[in-house]
C-alpha cells in the first residue's frame, strides 16, 4: 500500500484481509476508504451488481454483459467523453454475497490500465448511531511507459475516489428514502 495512507485499526485489518495484491516491478497498487451513511445491505446492492455499473459510477454510460451475471462473466462498458477512453471490457473474479466482495479485472478495451485488477469490500459499522458502511477498494495496475508509479496511482485513485463519492451520494439518497431509523446501541 502507499504508505503515506493513513488507516484506522479497522480499516487496516480489512486491508489486510481482503487486499492483497503483490505488485510487480513495473506494477503501482494502493487501496481508499469511504465511509458511507447508509446501511451495507443497501450500498452492497448497488457494489455487487457487475452488470449495472452506471447506476453509481459517473463515468460509465453503458454497460452491456455477455451472458449471465456470475464469476467468469464479462461486460462491455462505455465510457462517457473526458475520459482518454470510449470502452472497456471486464471480467467478473469474486462475487461474494456473504462476506460482500467483488473482484474485477479489466481484459480489454481501448485506455492505458493494463492488467488492472480491483478488489473492493462492503463492510457494516455505526456512523453517528446509524447503519453506515465502510467501503474499500484497493487495485493493482502496469505502469504505462512514460508514466511514473505515482502518476499512475495518482490518476486510478482519482477515478475510484470519484467512483466512491457517487456510490455514497446514491446510497445516501436511497438511505433517506427508506428513512433508516437510529438504532440504539446499549
Amino acid at each position: 500500500m502507499n504508505g503515506s495512507d493513513a488507516y484506522s485499526a479497522t480499516e487496516a485489518q480489512y486491508v489486510r484481509r481482503h487486499h492483497k495484491h503483490e505488485p510487480r516491478e513495473n506494477q503501482c497498487t494502493s487501496a481508499l476508504v469511504k465511509h458511507i451513511k447508509a446501511p451495507a445491505h443497501l450500498v452492497w446492492s448497488l457494489v455487487r451488481r457487475f452488470d449495472q455499473p452506471q447506476r453509481y459510477k459517473p463515468f460509465v454510460s453503458r454497460c452491456v454483459m455477455n451472458g449471465e451475471l456470475g464469476i467468469g462473466s464479462v461486460r462491455e462498458v462505455n465510457v462517457k467523453s473526458g475520459l482518454p477512453a470510449t470502452t472497456s471490457t471486464e471480467r467478473l473474479e469474486l462475487l461474494d454475497d456473504e462476506e460482500h466482495i467483488l473482484g474485477v479485472q479489466i481484459v480489454g478495451g481501448d485506455h492505458r490500465l493494463k492488467n488492472y485488477s480491483s478488489i473492493m469490500t462492503v463492510h457494516p459499522e455505526f456512523i453517528d448511531g446509524r447503519p453506515g458502511t465502510l467501503v474499500i477498494e484497493s487495485f493493482v495496475v502496469d505502469v504505462p511507459d512514460g508514466n511514473t508509479k505515482d502518476d499512475t496511482c495518482y490518476f486510478v485513485k482519482a477515478l475510484i475516489r470519484c467512483n466512491l463519492k457517487s456510490l455514497a451520494d446514491v446510497s445516501e439518497r436511497m438511505a433517506v428514502q427508506d428513512r433508516v431509523e437510529p438504532v440504539n446501541q446499549f
